[in-house]
């Protein structure tokens, strides 16, 4: 592989490890808070971006006007699914609330299908978004350059308010020990709420993007994407949003890289990314930038 292919390649993996991160970061603070794998997490992902194709196609919507709006929707489901899912069993066994996420991921998965059917949407963006731009002989889409921008400006916001507000000192601190939390005053149910809008919003612009770069749909998106922004999570340390926007970008650009190496292994790309998680575990079992006081998770 020469240097600018590397170069090409690079930007390609960043731009696919920004979606993976977007998603991620909202494993990663719901686990936080709760100690729960929210998979119905990648399910709110796959709804924020058929509700873009469906305020267009549907509601005739200007695009960034169906985005904004799908943002939005997609943070309330996730306040939603917390209040009518994960609330009532905030005392009964962890693994209660791990067999509730499995039944509400397979609820919106099937619900989706049933109403719109299992066939493949083709999702159509603003051709802004695919246009080329060449930058001394790397050709590069418009959309590959804004993700991972768009991901960094997004991960600054969310690290200002969990650093530099009295909301993100509360998320900090009900991540550290919820009881005390709710022995000095603090609504912790409100700042779990806030935990899911901030996760569902950010899953939603995943979704969007990834719908943009790869332009089919299907009520199943969600489910190879959000095992992989999962194993992003655990790879950059679950429990840290940096950590998950590293483990993202680490394993897009491993993914990426692989098939451009081993284009004959183009099939078991999937295989290679997990294959790599595996190993960094193995000498960190943490990840990358987890907390060693494995019952204690930090932002």
């Amino acid at each position: 592989m020469d240097i600018l292919t590397f170069f090409q390649q690079l930007i390609n993996g960043v731009s696919l490890g920004s979606m993976y991160a977007l998603i991620a970061i909202g494993y990663t603070m719901v686990y936080g808070v709760l100690r729960l794998i929210n998979f119905a997490h990648a399910d709110v992902m796959m709804v924020g971006a058929f509700l873009v194709f469906f305020g267009v196609s549907s509601f005739a919507l200007p695009f960034w006007a169906a985005a904004l709006l799908s943002i939005l929707l997609s943070a309330l489901l996730g306040v939603v699914i917390d209040k009518i899912a994960y609330k009532p069993l905030r005392n009964a066994p962890r693994i209660s609330m791990l067999i509730t996420a499995i039944g509400v991921s397979f609820f919106l998965e099937n619900i989706f299908n049933v109403f719109f059917g299992s066939t493949p949407k083709s999702f159509e963006a603003p051709a802004f978004f695919n246009e080329t731009l060449s930058l001394s002989h790397l050709v590069l889409t418009h959309i590959a350059l804004i993700v991972p921008l768009v991901t960094l400006l997004l991960l600054g916001i969310l690290l200002y308010v969990l650093y530099r507000t009295k909301q993100g000192m509360a998320i900090r601190a009900v991540a550290f020990d919820v009881n005390t939390v709710r022995l000095m005053g603090v609504d912790a149910n409100q700042i779990i709420s806030i935990v899911f809008i901030m996760g569902s919003a950010l899953a939603a612009v995943g979704g969007i993007f990834y719908a943009i770069s790869y332009p089919t749909i299907d009520p199943l998106m969600g489910v190879l994407i959000g095992l992989k922004a999962f194993a992003a999570a655990v790879l950059g340390g679950i429990g840290s949003v940096t950590g998950a926007v590293l483990g993202g970008f680490i394993l897009g650009f491993t993914e990426v890289v692989v098939v451009a190496l081993f284009p004959e292994l183009s099939g078991y790309k999937d295989a290679f990314a997990f294959l790599f998680l595996i190993l960094v575990l193995l000498f960190r079992p943490v990840g990358i930038m987890g907390d060693e006081r494995l019952e204690r998770s930090r932002f």
